[in-house]
């Protein structure tokens, strides 16, 4: 295996719907709502499925799941 590979090689490869908190990006994935309007979405400081580590935002995903499952539509 070269340097390259190596790179690419993940040493855990969790499937996303097995994951209990996800970056930005997986929640994009895992949710199909788009990236700007999820950032919009957890900005707020009393978001209920956020989880802040400093200035990064973790969607804490069953939460999620659970606000999502209540909503009619998304502003």
């Amino acid at each position: 295996m070269n340097n390259v590979d190596k790179a690419v090689v993940k040493k855990y490869d969790v499937p996303i719907w097995h994951k209990s908190n996800l970056t930005i990006d997986e929640a994009v994935e895992y949710s199909g709502i788009g990236r700007e309007r999820l950032r919009k979405m957890t900005s707020h400081y009393d978001c209920p499925f956020v989880l802040r580590l400093g200035h990064r935002r973790l969607i804490k995903r069953r939460a999620f799941d659970e606000y999502i499952e209540k909503l009619d539509f998304i502003e």
